[in-house]
C-alpha cells in the first residue's frame, strides 16, 4: 500500500507537534495586566491601552520565535521519515521538502522583523504618553504642593516602595502581598492581627515586615535630618492590601493598614512638628535623589 509510505513518516512529527502545543499554551505567559486587591477592577495607568498592545506584541514575538524553528524543521523531519519508508528515492520530492523549509524560514524571519518594528513603535508611543502624563501630573502634584509622593526610592541596599510628604510629616510606605487562605468550606480568611513585634496571619506569623518598615523609617529620618540639618518627623506605614487589619495591639511607631483609604489616613496623621521650611527642604532632597535614580540606584 503506497499510501502508508506517506502516512507512517507522520510519526516523526509528533514530538514537534507536542512542542507546538506547549508553545501555544504558553503564549499568554507574559501578561502584565493586574487587578486591584480592593475591588478587583483592572488597574489602569497612563498609556494603559498601549501597554496592553505591547503585551500582545511581545506574545506574538514569543509565538513566532518559538514556532518558527518547529515549523521550519517539520518538512525536513517528514522528508527524513519518507526516505526511511519510501521504496524509491525521488530527489525532486526531497528538493521540495528543502524548498518548503527555506520558504518557512523566510516567512518567520519576516514575521519576526514585523514584530520587532511593531514593538519599537509601541514603545515609542508609550514613552510619549508617559512623558505627557508626567507633565500633566504637575497639575495635581506641583513641586510647591504640600503633598508629594515618591515611588521606588533607593535606600541603603534596598528600595522603599513609596515616600509620602504631607504638611505634617514624612511617611515611609511599604507594601506586602500575602495570599489569603480558605476554610474547608471555601470561605476566605482575611483577618490579620497586628502585635508590637509580629503579624499574626491565619496559620502563621511574621516579624520581618514590621522590622523592615521600622528600619526603613529610621534610616529615612536619619538621612533626611543629615541632609537638611533639621529634625524630620518620619513614620513607617505597612500596607497589607486585601486583608482586614486588627491593629489595636499594634506598635505605636508604625501604622499597619490594609491600604484602602490610605490617602485620607495619611492626610490626618501628624507624626511630629514639621514647619514649612523643613517641608520644602525635604521635598528638594527627595527630588534630587529621584533625579539620580538611574545614575545611583543603590548608593547610600
Amino acid at each position: 500500500m503506497a499510501w502508508l509510505e506517506y502516512l507512517l513518516p507522520l510519526i516523526f512529527l509528533f514530538p514537534l507537534a507536542a512542542l507546538a502545543v506547549i508553545v501555544v499554551a504558553l503564549r499568554n505567559l507574559h501578561d502584565a495586566r493586574v487587578r486591584s486587591p480592593f475591588d478587583a477592577h483592572p488597574l489602569r495607568e497612563p498609556g494603559q491601552g498601549l501597554r496592553d498592545r505591547l503585551d500582545g506584541a511581545f506574545a506574538g514575538l514569543f509565538l513566532n520565535g518559538a514556532l518558527g524553528p518547529i515549523a521550519t524543521l517539520a518538512p525536513l523531519v517528514y522528508g527524513m521519515g519518507r526516505m526511511l519508508f519510501a521504496s524509491d528515492q525521488d530527489w525532486i520530492e526531497w528538493g521540495l521538502y528543502g524548498m518548503l523549509s527555506t520558504l518557512l524560514v523566510l516567512l518567520f524571519c519576516f514575521l519576526l522583523m514585523r514584530d520587532f518594528q511593531r514593538i519599537r513603535r509601541l514603545k515609542l508611543g508609550l514613552a510619549c504618553e508617559l512623558a505627557v502624563g508626567q507633565e500633566l501630573e504637575r497639575l495635581i502634584r506641583p513641586e510647591a504642593h504640600p503633598y508629594y509622593v515618591f515611588h521606588d526610592v533607593p535606600a541603603r541596599g534596598t528600595r522603599i516602595d513609596h515616600v509620602v510628604v504631607t504638611p505634617c510629616g514624612v511617611f515611609v510606605v511599604e507594601t506586602r502581598a500575602r495570599t489569603r487562605p480558605f476554610t474547608p468550606s471555601g470561605k476566605e480568611i482575611n483577618l490579620v492581627t497586628v502585635e508590637r513585634e509580629r503579624l499574626r496571619f491565619p496559620g502563621w506569623s511574621e516579624h520581618a515586615p514590621l522590622e523592615k518598615t521600622r528600619e526603613l523609617a529610621q534610616w529615612m529620618a536619619g538621612w533626611l535630618s543629615e541632609l537638611t540639618r533639621r529634625e524630620v518627623p518620619v513614620m513607617g506605614v505597612l500596607t497589607l492590601p486585601g486583608w482586614d487589619v486588627d491593629a489595636r495591639q499594634g506598635p505605636e511607631d508604625l501604622l499597619v493598614v490594609s491600604g484602602q483609604g490610605l490617602a485620607a489616613q495619611l492626610a490626618a496623621l501628624c507624626p511630629g512638628e514639621f514647619d514649612n521650611e523643613t517641608h520644602d527642604a525635604v521635598i528638594g532632597v527627595l527630588l534630587e535623589r529621584a533625579a539620580r535614580l538611574e545614575r545611583l540606584p543603590e548608593r547610600d
